[in-house]
């Protein structure tokens, strides 16, 4: 199914500012990465805009973050979602954004995806990263068997993603989302 611009359309992201990684080092972001490039893409098509929180929030530190992530991928967790998750009906398409952690999404995007009715609907996945670009992101949300028909994903580098804008605007385009 390929979104036309009449779509019904649903931007649902998760974001952690805080120490994050940083060419090599660390930065501490008011505003996470994934945030910012779901700024970017909803100021560009209409869309209505789910902010993922987790109901244990990650730490602002980048050490203890990555901690937990390993802990939940080698356990498979579904990190409970601190909002309730928005009904999707009348939606044609979902946008999901996150990070890469460890070379795939965050757990908590497996609790989302999950907990919501993609069945027929287009999932388009956004991520920000540092080393790894979409790497086991299709896989990811294939293997959790949620009836979505995935489409191709973006990609930004969490250090470049001030200067997404064209990257953005590519992959909208070629979505049919513009």
């Amino acid at each position: 199914m390929t979104p036309t611009p009449r779509s019904r359309v649903l931007l649902a992201y998760f974001s952690r500012p805080g120490e994050n990684y940083w060419n090599g080092g660390r930065r501490t972001l008011d505003v996470g990465n994934t945030e910012v490039l779901a700024g970017l893409i909803s100021d560009r098509i209409e869309c209505d805009v789910y902010r993922i929180e987790a109901a244990d929030p990650y730490s602002d530190r980048y050490d203890p973050t990555v901690a937990r992530n390993v802990q939940e991928q080698n356990s498979n967790a579904r990190p409970e979602i601190a909002n309730p998750l928005p009904d999707l009906t009348g939606y044609d398409t979902v946008l999901l954004g996150s990070p890469i952690w460890n070379v795939r999404p965050p757990m908590i995007l497996a609790t989302f995806a999950e907990g919501v009715d993609l069945a027929g609907r287009t999932l388009l996945p956004f991520v920000t990263y540092a080393v790894s670009g979409l790497d086991s992101t299709a896989s990811f949300y294939e293997g959790l068997g949620t009836g979505a028909q995935l489409g191709d994903g973006l990609a930004v580098r969490g250090e470049d993603v001030a200067e997404g804008a064209p990257d953005v605007d590519q992959w909208l385009t070629a979505s049919g989302l513009a």
